[in-house]
């Protein structure tokens, strides 16, 4: 990690944390036409974003658009194994992004409504939260609660 991601970031570790309430921000379709909504609160790593970024990229065969909603911006720590007690934190395992119920994983645009389901549940199955797929008109607009 070079001096300028550094300073963009802030601290290299982070304090764990709880995930309160849901999400307020990122819980509409603002780019495609179908997404993936998380429903429970997690942590999804970088991995796992990663897998379902590939995984809907594989099946929608070079027709459509993709957008990534979350971005694995904290810091996981972790000790090593068989570690005695002290000597400080561990060092950064992987990075993971904050999820919280309601908030949009991914979102696909240009393609036909059965190839964007097909595709979102195999991304589905490599997320850890329980997650359903939506449709532009399913979410409701700023002025509907």
């Amino acid at each position: 990690m070079d001096r300028s991601s550094k300073m963009v970031l802030g601290w290299l570790k982070q304090r764990k944390g709880r995930i309160h309430g849901v999400s307020c921000r990122g819980n509409r379709i603002s780019f495609g036409k179908f997404a993936l909504q998380a429903l429970e609160p997690a942590l999804i790593s970088s991995r796992q974003i990663e897998a379902g970024r590939r995984a809907i990229t594989r099946n929608l065969q070079r027709s459509g658009q993709i957008w990534t909603r979350v971005f694995a911006d904290k810091p996981v720590t972790a000790r090593p194994e068989e570690t005695r007690m002290g000597r400080g934190k561990g060092a950064t395992k992987y990075w993971a992004a904050v999820v919280k119920p309601g908030r949009i994983v991914y979102e696909i645009g240009g393609a036909a409504e059965n190839i964007a389901r097909k595709a979102i549940s195999v991304a589905a199955s490599k997320m850890p939260v329980r997650t359903k797929f939506i449709t532009g008109s399913s979410t409701p607009s700023k002025g509907e609660n």
